[in-house]
């Protein structure tokens, strides 16, 4: 089995979601049978892996950075989350109470740590704040983990 994490924007618009979401599915698709998802399910790139994953029939592990971490999600993405949550195999809890940077930053170094391929969902440009996806992106090449950028043709933040 081949342990795929997800780091990448939230926030995404709606077309650069629909993008998004082809590209992640097209990643995982060859490895129908063979995958275990990691994500912290936030909305954006995290949710829309998890889904991919789910609708793959393989496993997800869910990452939950801090004890609070669901009350700084938006709350539209709140059922969205709960449902994510509810299908996952494994949940991985990390010891903090807030949802903080620091939080972030921990999960995002937890799911380099436990997995073989990172995903990110990333327009290349730098972190807008400690734990974002180019510090991610930037731990996992330091580990010399398999990265995989994906931003397609027509995306935007």
């Amino acid at each position: 089995m081949r342990r795929i994490a997800i780091t990448g924007h939230r926030g995404l618009p709606p077309d650069a979601e629909a993008l998004i979401d082809r590209a992640i599915r097209a990643r995982l698709e060859p490895l129908r049978g063979r995958l275990i998802g990691l994500s912290c399910l936030a909305d954006g790139a995290d949710a829309l892996f998890a889904r991919a994953v789910l609708d793959l029939g393989a496993p997800l592990e869910a990452i939950v950075p801090a004890e609070r971490y669901r009350a700084g999600l938006p709350a539209d993405h709140h059922p969205v989350y709960d449902a994510l949550l509810a299908h996952a195999r494994l949940v991985h809890r990390l010891p903090h109470v807030d949802s903080t940077a620091r939080a972030h930053l921990e999960a995002g170094h937890y799911m380099v740590d436990h997995c073989d391929e990172l995903i990110a969902v990333w327009d290349g440009r730098p972190a807008r704040g400690p734990g974002g996806t180019a510090d991610i992106v930037d731990y996992a090449r330091a580990a010399d983990r398999a990265t995989t950028v994906v931003w397609p043709e027509g995306a935007r933040r």
